[in-house]
């Protein structure tokens, strides 16, 4: 009996008043509703920025396809996204699980060090980037770019995997040890498969975080290589046209996506193993 009162206490505990659903998707509403206000510019038959669109049309789509340009900008930002969101992947899961073993005092030391690309402001970063990268003739190089995304992308991969190995149990990987597993396969049968969940949405949101970047992108950028970001903000600057916001359409159907797909996946697994 004092079991099933406790059961009822803690869901009525749970339980969300009606007032606070409602801010709460006051909110989303204020967040989400400027965003999607390029949706039906993207389709609109005008050659301007007109909200709400007078007439349908599909041809800014075509414009984007068609266009060596746009699609040169496209394959940038996928070729610079993927790649450092694998380099950010690996190495923020090597750096998480690293620092779980070490001392608490020395894990915060060193996780703030590893947080500095998501504090420090974005122009900061940008200005300290270009400086170094003029003298190391990096700028407008692909190289550059990924090496300049995997930092700025690092701490999200973080702070995934370390969510994930905060409810791992150590005592697996000790058993595995102790059974005579190597230190390498003990991680890779035991703890990754375990933490898995964190590793992908880490690895999803250095994809999101690279694909999205606009800020170092500019100052990196040359007349042979601007992501997709970057020759969004040249559009706007020079011309306008609707193109801009069939980009950012489709940038905001893929980041959505992905993001998405990272949260319920792992969510499944989740249950499946429940």
């Amino acid at each position: 009996m004092m079991q099933t009162s406790e059961r009822k206490k803690t869901k009525k505990s749970r339980v969300i008043p009606l007032w606070l659903r409602v801010w709460n998707v006051l909110i989303v509403g204020l967040l989400v509703l400027p965003i999607l206000v390029v949706i039906p510019i993207s389709f609109t038959s005008e050659r301007n920025f007109s909200f709400p669109p007078t007439g349908f049309s599909t041809q800014w789509y075509e414009n984007f396809f068609m266009s060596p340009k746009w699609l040169d900008s496209l394959f940038a930002s996928l070729q610079i996204g993927f790649s450092s969101a694998i380099l950010a992947t690996l190495i923020g899961t090597l750096a998480a699980v690293a620092l779980a073993k070490v001392s608490p005092k020395l894990s915060a030391l060193l996780s703030g060090m590893f947080m500095a690309p998501m504090i420090v402001p974005g122009v900061i970063f940008a200005v300290a980037i270009y400086a170094v990268y003029l003298e190391w003739q990096l700028i407008g190089d692909t190289v550059g770019f990924i090496a300049a995304h995997t930092v700025l992308a690092l701490p999200f991969v973080l702070t995934s995997v370390s969510s994930s190995l905060s409810g791992f149990n150590t005592g697996l990987a000790t058993a595995a040890a102790s059974l005579g597993a190597h230190p390498v396969k003990a991680f890779l049968t035991v703890t990754l498969p375990l933490i898995l969940p964190g590793v992908v949405s880490g690895f999803v949101l250095a994809f999101v975080t690279s694909f999205d970047e606009s800020v170092v992108a500019l100052f990196l950028q040359s007349p042979e290589l601007k992501t997709l970001p970057a020759n969004m903000y040249d559009a706007i600057a020079t011309e306008i046209d609707p193109t801009v916001a069939a980009a950012s359409t489709l940038v905001l159907v893929a980041t959505t996506i992905a993001v998405v797909l990272a949260q319920v996946v792992p969510a499944r697994k989740k249950n499946k193993k429940r």
